[in-house]
């Protein structure tokens, strides 16, 4: 569980320099420069998703309250609207005529739907803590850039298209490895 807990905590720190501690961030950039900046960034994530698997895969699950019979099935949708939000973050999409933060809401969405799905002492570390890492970045974000100015810039419906079937595929892809992932397979005898 420890390691678990470092995990989420050392990716939401990494990532949350930029937006709670810009001038902490600058200091280390200018200190290093830029290549050595994002070699380490990078690193620290790494070691970061690297404990958080090692963590959650060797941590025994108990149990902290009973989730609804029908939060497995919920979640399963969830996960597709957040892979969307999080893949159309990063190119044109009528969606961020709506949100302000895709790819934040997208992770603040799977992690809701995990936190339904799953009651286990894991879940809400991992989870809850990537939830509220999301939340935070999404108002600290905010506050940094000031009053949201909108993206004139809208995808085609072909491009809308070609991004709810990348969502798919990537859908499909995260349902047949999670359980290698996560060591808990979505259907079969081994299912929660």
């Amino acid at each position: 569980m420890t390691l678990l807990i470092a995990g989420v905590l050392l990716w939401s720190i990494v990532h949350l320099m930029k937006s709670v501690t810009p001038e902490l961030r600058g200091a280390i950039h200018g200190a290093i420069g830029e290549g050595p900046h994002k070699g380490l960034a990078a690193l620290l994530l790494l070691t970061s998703v690297g404990l958080i698997i090692y963590g959650w895969r060797t941590t025994p699950a108990e149990f902290v309250y009973d989730p609804p019979s029908w939060g497995r099935h919920l979640n399963m949708l969830l996960v597709f609207f957040a892979l969307y939000l999080i893949g159309v973050a990063q190119g044109k999409s009528r969606v961020k005529q709506w949100i302000r933060h895709p790819m934040l809401t997208g992770v603040l969405i799977w992690s809701a739907g995990h936190l339904v799905a799953n009651g286990d002492n894991k879940s809400l570390i991992l989870f809850g803590g990537l939830g509220l890492w999301a939340l935070i970045s999404i108002f600290t974000v905010s506050r940094n850039e000031g009053a949201w100015v909108k993206t004139a810039e809208v995808a085609t419906p072909g491009r809308e298209v070609i991004s709810v079937v990348i969502a798919l595929v990537l859908y499909a892809v995260l349902f047949g490895a999670h359980r290698f992932i996560a060591g808990v397979a979505l259907v079969g005898p081994h299912a929660p």
